[in-house]
């Protein structure tokens, strides 16, 4: 996973441009972090999968299983400029949320650039493609206290064993966090 200050450092002091391809590069970086979506997930995505009043996304995952994701007031004020400047650069009001420079859908590898662009700029981190912000966003609720059932749902994954595989890092966290609090672990109980 990513360093949360690397992503904190990312989108409060990387500079975007102020044109469409700036901003869109920007929106897709925090809609991967902030949702947990996969790339194919974000590049399927349409303006009618938006719903900016209550704050949420219909996602399309694997195997056409839909599910709804929430974002904050703070990514749906993003979104909402997101769509204003597309409309303004391609005078489309539908179709697919994230455009290339030339108004057409998106693809696999512009994503994964774009992606690898800005995550090589903040991270050392030798996973600097789309599925390592997806990897950030279920590794970052579980440390936060994220019940694994809700980090499964918001991923869109059918078995548990699938989200436990982006959680185990979190494991390592808590043993940390047992060692240095819990009065009882001893010095053996450092190595786990």
């Amino acid at each position: 996973a990513i360093q949360k200050d690397a992503l904190h450092y990312l989108f409060t002091e990387v500079t975007f441009g102020a044109d469409y391809e700036g901003q869109r590069d920007r929106m897709i970086l925090e809609l991967l972090y902030a949702t947990g979506m996969r790339r194919s997930e974000l590049i399927r995505l349409r303006v009618a999968d938006l719903d900016l009043s209550k704050r949420q996304l219909l996602v399309r995952g694997k195997g056409s299983k839909e599910r709804l994701v929430p974002f904050s007031q703070q990514l749906g004020a993003q979104l909402q400029a997101h769509l204003e400047l597309r409309q303004a650069t391609f005078q489309q009001t539908d179709g697919p949320l994230f455009l290339t420079a030339k108004g057409k859908p998106l693809y696999p590898k512009l994503v994964y650039n774009i992606v690898k662009r800005y995550l090589s700029a903040v991270s050392s981190s030798e996973q600097r493609g789309p599925h390592a912000l997806r990897h950030s966003f279920a590794t970052h609720l579980s440390e936060n206290g994220a019940e694994l059932n809700a980090i499964k749902a918001l991923l869109g994954h059918t078995s548990l064993v699938s989200t436990q595989i982006y959680t185990h890092n979190s494991i390592e966290r808590l043993r940390q966090v047992y060692q240095q609090a819990h009065p009882s672990a001893g010095p053996d109980d450092a190595a786990g």
